[in-house]
């Protein structure tokens, strides 16, 4: 390999020569080999550097057109153009476990669009603190590059998948309103419940978190580019703060605006703790669906076997013809990835001291984990598992007539003791309702028969 030679201001280093980065992007390569390779800065907060990195440019452009020319305005577009579409990904090594205030992140973004856009140029026009950096601070950039990777991961990726799921529910619910079914609480039998209903159960959970998660996008919207250091601007020129925010909503085509208050938007992380929130809610939700429909599913013959899933894959390396809810156990792992990347980020952000929090990396990791994983589990769930559900309407139908619990339809007759009475004796000879009732002369054969309709519970 060969190497040029780069400087900063603590002195000279060497740098592969086939690569944009420059001394302290190699510095920090040279001095955090932690997770290399694997837990890398993620392309989402790459994407989020080029976006702000030219609205940074574009707003530099018109409030010092002294030091932002149009000549290092068009060869610095250009560069943030090829960091935005992911063709500079290679030029971003950095491991999340660094600085906690993202800095080197932000020096590898300076040094990758300068030396990128002076190839361009043909000659040494930008320098990556003067220019690329012109009016920011690494403790701004990056708590920006995290609101914009969140808004675009959870509007882009998430919420989509979400809807998706939603309407493959939908769908699911029209087709199974006439299947009356045992219901069930704590995990015993429980009074009848139309198969529709229940998935309706489904679809409602999923719709409410899509709901709570767009309301938590809203706060993620304010960008904290424009505080530089320590929230009071300095070195930034007046007006640059609404003026770069507008610049990135142009970029986005998705609302932003400047954080009313800077020392705020440095220190606290309360807005990606709460987005982060309803990402978790939907983890729990599509837990408990998952949960649900492996129970319906298990058997085939000891099990409840209420529903079919798809078969997708052997299930067992010694049992020939197993077939198991992988999809329901791949969704069930990443909530769990959810949950604790949620405690991450929860104390993550507690430690804010003064004026910055030193902890952001590791939120911005696990934020855009827990987003893009439950994204695609959920597309993955919908696309292999709820697609090919049907219900075994047989099963069903056997399960409700076996179910003591019908006997609550009795509760207007024969009172909860009596009814209660009826169920014990039914368990314990196994026999029906109607014929432990008959013998504990609480009500007549007819009688039974025009009271008791298993369907019309439901």
């Amino acid at each position: 390999m060969t190497y040029r030679t780069e400087h900063d201001s603590m002195g000279e280093v060497q740098v592969p020569a086939d690569r944009y980065w420059g001394a302290q992007t190699q510095r920090s390569r040279d001095n955090f080999r932690i997770g290399a390779g694997i837990e890398t800065m993620p392309a989402q907060i790459t994407h989020a550097f080029g976006i702000l990195k030219k609205a940074a440019a574009l707003a530099n452009y018109e409030l010092r057109p002294e030091k932002m020319t149009k000549e290092k305005l068009d060869v610095v577009c250009v560069a943030c153009d090829e960091v935005m579409d992911g063709s500079l990904n290679d030029h971003f090594p950095l491991v999340v476990w660094q600085t906690g205030s993202g800095t080197q992140s932000n020096m590898n973004a300076n040094e990758v669009i300068a030396n990128r856009a002076n190839e361009i140029a043909g000659k040494k026009l930008c320098h990556p603190n003067d220019d690329i950096n012109m009016s920011q601070s690494s403790n701004d950039t990056f708590p920006t590059a995290m609101h914009i990777s969140a808004v675009l991961i959870l509007e882009e990726k998430l919420i989509p998948a979400a809807q998706e799921l939603c309407e493959e529910l939908k769908r699911l619910e029209e087709e199974n309103q006439d299947v009356v079914k045992s219901g069930r609480t704590h995990l015993q039998d429980a009074v009848p419940i139309r198969f529709s209903q229940e998935i309706s159960g489904w679809r409602a959970s999923v719709e409410r978190d899509i709901e709570l998660i767009r309301a938590a996008v809203d706060p993620l919207r304010e960008l904290a580019l424009g505080g530089t250091a320590v929230g009071t601007g300095l070195n930034a020129p007046e007006g640059f703060a609404q003026l770069v925010a507008e610049k990135v909503t142009l970029l986005t085509g998705k609302a932003f605006r400047t954080a009313p208050n800077k020392y705020h938007a440095l220190t606290s992380k309360d807005e990606l703790v709460f987005a982060h929130g309803g990402v978790k809610a939907l983890a729990a939700d599509m837990m408990k669906i998952a949960n649900d429909v492996r129970w319906l599913a298990s058997g085939p013959r000891c099990g409840l076997g209420e529903i079919h899933i798809p078969e997708n894959e052997p299930g067992s390396s010694i049992m020939p013809g197993k077939v198991n809810p992988t999809q329901c156990e791949q969704v069930t792992m990443v909530a769990v990835q959810v949950m604790g990347n949620d405690t991450a980020i929860s104390m993550a952000a507690s430690q804010g001291n003064f004026e910055l929090n030193v902890f952001m990396p590791v939120m911005a990791y696990n934020f855009l984990q827990s987003a893009r994983l439950l994204a695609e589990s959920i597309r993955s769930f919908t696309e292999h598992c709820v697609k090919g559900i049907t219900a075994n309407r047989e099963k069903m139908h056997h399960n409700l007539y076996n179910s003591l619990m019908l006997v609550t339809a009795l509760n207007p007759y024969i009172g909860y003791e009596n009814a209660a009475k009826t169920a014990h004796l039914a368990f314990r000879e196994n026999i029906s309702l109607k014929e432990a009732c008959v013998r504990l002369g609480f009500l007549s054969a007819e009688r039974f028969d025009e009271v008791f309709h298993p369907e019309e519970m439901a």
